[in-house]
């Protein structure tokens, strides 16, 4: 049976990919023949552009790990990735045609496997793409896969995310637990920043894969940049909301990927009612 497409957040248009290539659970080969002359070219432009820009901006250890993509002369293949990465940390790399749906995806992270996209932006897009590409998942996310800690906060994320869907569907009292903890996805994952050498410094794959926001989330005097550290920041940053179509306006920093796995360890439940209380006495 096919699976659907999938659209977060408000488009006009149907999401890129071809899904018809799509297994039951979202998955596909690596189309690696399909890709052009073109498509490596504008691989190695980005890679060259977004390297060039990593010294004082993203943290060192992404710097280090960058090196296991093995990737500076065009379009990697997964299967090479992977064979350095499942013996690290037993992680994987597993193809996708775009976006996919939340559970599917979770699964997939608690599973130690990352779903990357296996299309790439044209060259019109160089600057901005609408949804993530193989240059965004590759180059943004799997370099710290290869770092055991970081590895285990995505799998640990992988299994809160799933619990909180059963939460969400059984008690009253976690609704919105799933967007709730979406926002953290956001705000590390996605958004995150790390306190290093006396400042900060991005780990997260949507400032690392970006030119513009890499610098903004580092430097910029406009956005505000938050502790995570205890358990009321915690909620403060599952409370916050996001922006998706422009520079985020706040950053969490957080201490080491040590310190982010154990906040993020005891169990969210309290958390997912606490903030359902503050959302109703909002409204």
């Amino acid at each position: 049976m096919a699976v659907k497409p999938v659209i977060y957040g408000q488009s006009e248009r149907p999401p890129r990919g071809d899904y018809a290539r799509a297994r039951d659970d979202y998955t596909c080969d690596q189309d690696f023949a399909a890709y052009t002359t073109e498509d490596h070219d504008t691989w190695r432009k980005l890679y060259a552009r977004q390297s060039a820009m990593l010294p004082g901006l993203a943290a060192q250890t992404f710097i280090e790990l960058l090196p296991q993509l093995d990737a500076a002369q065009g379009i990697p293949r997964f299967e090479d990735i992977n064979a350095r990465l499942l013996p690290a940390t037993g992680w994987q790399l597993v193809g996708v045609p775009g976006l996919i749906p939340e559970e599917p995806f979770f699964t997939m992270l608690a599973n130690k496997k990352f779903p990357v996209t296996d299309w790439i932006r044209t060259p019109q897009e160089m600057d901005y793409v609408v949804e993530p590409d193989v240059f965004h998942d590759l180059f943004g996310h799997v370099p710290l896969l290869f770092d055991v800690t970081y590895a285990n906060y995505i799998q640990a994320y992988g299994n809160a995310a799933l619990k909180a869907h059963a939460l969400e569907r059984s008690r009253s009292d976690c609704a919105n637990a799933v967007e709730h903890l979406a926002r953290l996805y956001w705000y590390t994952i996605e958004f995150g920043l790390l306190r290093e050498h006396g400042g900060v410094k991005a780990y997260g794959a949507g400032i690392l894969s970006s030119t513009g926001e890499l610098e903004h989330s580092v430097k910029s005097q406009q956005s505000k940049r938050l502790p995570l550290s205890n358990a009321s920041e915690l909620l403060g940053c599952m409370g916050s909301s996001y922006k998706i179509d422009s520079y985020q306006s706040q950053y969490f920093v957080i201490d080491s990927f040590s310190a982010l796995l154990d906040l993020t360890a005891p169990d969210f439940t309290p958390h997912y009612q606490q903030l359902a209380v503050e959302r109703s006495n909002i409204k």
